[in-house]
C-alpha cells in the first residue's frame, strides 16, 4: 500500500491546482458578466485552466513516483487535457477539431482503462477509489 504524500511533496501541484481553480472562477465571472473582460481572454483562461491542471497532475505523479504503466496513463491523461487546451485557442478550425477529437479519444481511453483495471497498481489512499468497500453495502449498524 502506498503511503500518503507528505505536504512538502504536494505543495507545488496543489498550489498550481489552486491557481487553476482561480482561473475557473474568472471563467464563471465572465459567464455572469461578459463585459468584465475582453473577448480573447476567455479562450486563454480556458486553455490555462486545462493545461494548468494537466501540469499539476504530472507534478503530483512525479512526487508519487508511480510505476511505468501508471506514468504512461498519467501522460495520456495530461495529453488529453493539453489537446483540449490547444483546441480552445487554435485559430484553424480544422486543426482545432483534430485536437478536440484527440482529447476525446484520450479521455475515452483513460476511462476504459480504469474500467478494465489497467494498470493493476496498488491503490493510493489519496484517491477516493481506495476507500470503497468490497464486502457489500453498508448498513446503519456499520461503524
Amino acid at each position: 500500500m502506498l503511503s500518503r504524500l507528505n505536504r512538502a511533496h504536494r505543495a507545488i501541484p496543489v498550489a498550481l491546482g489552486i491557481v487553476t481553480f482561480i482561473s475557473i472562477g474568472l471563467l464563471f465571472a465572465w459567464d455572469a458578466d461578459a463585459k468584465l473582460f475582453s473577448g480573447h481572454w476567455h479562450a486563454a483562461l480556458e486553455a490555462f485552466s486545462l493545461s494548468g491542471i494537466a501540469v499539476a497532475y504530472l507534478l503530483y505523479q512525479s512526487a508519487r513516483r508511480p510505476q511505468a504503466a501508471e506514468w504512461i496513463k498519467a501522460f495520456m491523461l495530461a495529453a488529453a487535457f493539453l489537446f483540449w487546451a490547444v483546441n480552445q485557442v487554435w485559430s484553424d478550425p480544422q486543426r482545432a477539431l483534430l485536437f478536440n477529437d484527440l482529447a476525446i479519444a484520450l479521455f475515452v481511453l483513460d476511462v476504459f482503462l480504469v474500467m478494465i483495471g489497467w494498470p493493476n497498481a496498488p491503490q493510493d489512499e489519496s484517491f477516493a477509489e481506495a476507500h470503497t468497500q468490497t464486502k457489500g453495502p453498508r448498513t446503519p449498524n456499520d461503524q
